[in-house]
């Protein structure tokens, strides 16, 4: 029998701390979508299927803070990209798995964290990571992933190096890849 990982034992991150160089720096999470900010709808979504959850952000705080959850900036400085808040999570985290989401795509599955938790355990992986299929390719989404928080010490290693990339990172451990249909970071 397999033991699946209790959503209390599991902290969700919506990573809302990019530059938002491709729409001109608009910071993206605080963007209306239905009358409500991306990042509070992405919340709202994650919340019910993890214990604790918190937001990565990089500027107007503020902002972010009103949605009732710890928001925390990079702990590296100069908007590095995903691997950077993913490493401000595992620096928060007080829980044994994180769960990140992007802020800007709201309607990602109800069942998200139970799959990739499921496909963890199952698999014996240190991370899941969402994937899609385009072109008849199985192609990773990266920041809808599920992973050890135990990890952090490989994660900071791997950034000190000047490391990026995050399949690069993921292929140093035990990764596998979660199908979803129609899941897409816009």
């Amino acid at each position: 029998m397999t033991t699946l990982i209790a959503h209390e034992d599991i902290t969700g991150l919506v990573l809302a701390g990019g530059p938002g160089n491709r729409r001109g720096g608009v910071d993206r999470g605080l963007q209306n979508h239905q009358g409500i900010p991306l990042a509070l709808h992405a919340l709202l979504r994650l919340q019910p299927q993890v214990g604790a959850a918190m937001i990565s952000a990089n500027r107007n705080l503020s902002a972010y803070e009103s949605m009732g959850v710890p928001v925390w900036p990079d702990s590296v400085e100069g908007y590095i990209g995903p691997l950077a808040g993913l490493l401000t999570g595992l620096e928060h985290a007080e829980t044994g798995w994180l769960v990140t989401v992007p802020c800007d795509a709201p309607s990602f599955p109800l069942d998200l964290v139970e799959r990739l938790a499921k496909a963890a355990v199952e698999q014996d992986a240190d991370i899941a990571v969402a994937a899609a299929r385009e072109n008849g390719q199985l192609l990773a989404r990266p920041t809808f992933c599920l992973l050890r928080v135990e990890l952090i010490e490989s994660l900071v290693a791997y950034m000190h190096a000047g490391g990026r990339e995050f399949d690069q990172w993921t292929a140093r451990h035990r990764p596998v890849l979660v199908p979803f249909d129609g899941i897409s970071v816009s």
